[in-house]
């Protein structure tokens, strides 16, 4: 599929994979981006920090946890570009932690951001491009693959993705494209924020790792492939 010209939405916009991605997406042209997080300040700096370029990038603040948000932010990209070709469903957080206690509502949260949302995304990218051609990335991680102690919450909302993508390939016969993407450990802020969101100290970053901006660009060639 090809990205010159198009549409696109990209959450989890203002640091890590997004901010790599609005990076690598420069060389391209003719695009409308709407660069998606709920960090206003960040968001802002990021995208002040863009090379020059001919392409339009708007900022949008939300949180994408919930549905309604998710509904408001298409009605925002549809007003300000018209349509959505390519979605890039990037937001997302962890926990590393020992699970020691029933906790409804953490469980939820993390499920909402990392699973239900892009998976909602998914769906609305669907219903708005009927008889177009479309794509759907969405940040899965390698953790999908295998167990890490720490990590159970967080592999098991990239195991659902990683489930709901070999089925879904066979029951739907529309033009849109979904692609999963499986990083291994990506030198970001990404294991900063677990220590914010987990009641436990230290984080220890799993090896080998990668830089940000190879995953940005492995995105970018799975749609163009």
């Amino acid at each position: 599929m090809e990205i010159s010209n198009r549409n696109i939405v990209i959450t989890g916009a203002a640091s890590g994979i997004g901010k790599s991605l609005l990076l690598c997406l420069s060389r391209f042209g003719g695009l409308s981006v709407v660069a998606v997080d709920w960090q206003e300040t960040a968001l802002r700096q990021t995208i002040a920090q863009l090379p020059p370029s001919k392409n339009l990038v708007i900022p949008y603040v939300c949180d994408v946890s919930a549905p309604e948000a998710v509904d408001a932010l298409f009605d925002f990209a549809q007003t300000k570009m018209g349509s959505v070709d390519i979605f890039f469903a990037n937001a997302g957080f962890a926990y590393y932690e020992r699970i020691e206690k029933p906790d409804w509502q953490r469980m939820e949260a993390i499920f909402r951001v990392n699973t239900l949302s892009p998976l909602y995304a998914l769906q609305k990218m669907a219903e708005l491009n009927q008889g177009r051609e479309y794509a759907v990335v969405i940040t899965a991680s390698a953790i999908a693959k295998l167990g890490i102690p720490g990590y159970a919450l967080y592999g098991a909302t990239k195991a659902a993705l990683d489930r709901f993508a070999d089925a879904y390939r066979y029951e739907t016969d529309d033009l849109g494209h979904l692609c999963l993407v499986y990083p291994i450990s990506t030198r970001t802020h990404f294991f900063d924020n677990s220590v914010a969101a987990s009641r436990r100290g230290n984080v220890p970053v799993p090896f080998p790792s990668l830089e940000p901006e190879v995953v940005a660009k492995a995105m970018i060639n799975g749609v163009l492939k």
